[in-house]
């Protein structure tokens, strides 16, 4: 007696197998049903979440013939337990270049006003700035601005990029900022009355940042209305705590630290 299989499907009618592709975090695919294409952030039992340039997730099942990987179908499949999971974003936004170490440090700087700012920009574009040989310099404060900049001596290969606090026209600050007319220093600032504003109510866990009248002390008060201690310090913590990434900030912050990168990185190998 001859053994027949139980698939009667004619060889040319059957599909093609496609690879397995692990799901590592960073892969970047594209789900045919609905266009979205992103890349990998989780692999849970059964789905897969991707995220795309705009930073909007997406969960999607894990089912055979279901992605598109550089315009081929694949099955994507979870990683082995031994697969190594990095970071491929810093919590700048920026690309994660693994194992990159910290580069000879430039003679520009960056001076921040403020250090509850200047541990947020370490916290947010600290592994961007390593990578760039960056320095990060907490400033006290803008009144003896003129000075220091006249003091470091900013030239093609030595920039300086300020970031002020409450940077608004017509304030003592807009006023100092003005006075620095070096072309290789740059001051740039947020609108806030402290950083503290910079970050989302919602990463914070609150409805919006209270209004503290005018007189009183900004930090004092935002912990008055929200029923927090008034230890200023621990609410900083408790703060900086919720931010993750760029995501938890404003874009009034965001787009002001990235000008001052970008300006002085553009002043030369280190």
């Amino acid at each position: 007696m001859r053994q027949y299989s139980p698939d009667l499907t004619p060889p040319w009618k059957k599909p093609k197998p496609v690879p397995e592709v692990p799901a590592d975090p960073g892969l970047v695919v594209e789900e045919p049903g609905t266009g979205f294409c992103g890349a990998v952030i989780r692999c849970e039992a059964g789905t897969v979440t991707l995220e795309d340039r705009f930073g909007k997730h997406r969960v999607f099942p894990l089912e055979p013939r279901g992605f598109l990987l550089e315009g081929r179908v694949v099955t994507l499949v979870r990683p082995s337990g031994n697969a190594p999971v990095r970071p491929t974003r810093t919590a700048s936004g920026s690309v994660a270049v693994p194992g990159a170490r910290a580069r000879v440090a430039r003679a520009g700087r960056i001076y921040v006003e403020g250090r509850h700012d200047a541990e947020l920009v370490e916290k947010v574009w600290g592994d961007d700035l390593r990578v760039e040989g960056v320095v990060v310099e907490y400033l006290e404060g803008v009144d003896d601005l003129p000075r220091i900049v006249a003091d470091f001596a900013p030239g093609p290969d030595a920039r300086l990029g300020i970031l002020v606090d409450h940077l608004v026209p017509g304030t003592k600050e807009s006023r100092i900022a003005e006075s620095v007319t070096s072309e290789y220093a740059l001051v740039v600032g947020h609108p806030y009355i402290d950083v503290w504003e910079a970050v989302k109510p919602a990463s914070v866990g609150i409805p919006s940042w209270p209004r503290v009248p005018h007189g009183q002390d900004w930090k004092k008060g935002v912990c008055r209305a929200l029923g927090w201690p008034e230890n200023t310090g621990a609410a900083w913590q408790h703060i900086l705590s919720r931010v993750h990434s760029y995501k938890d900030l404003e874009p009034e912050l965001l787009g002001r630290v990235e000008e001052l990168i970008d300006f002085v990185t553009a002043g030369g190998a280190a």
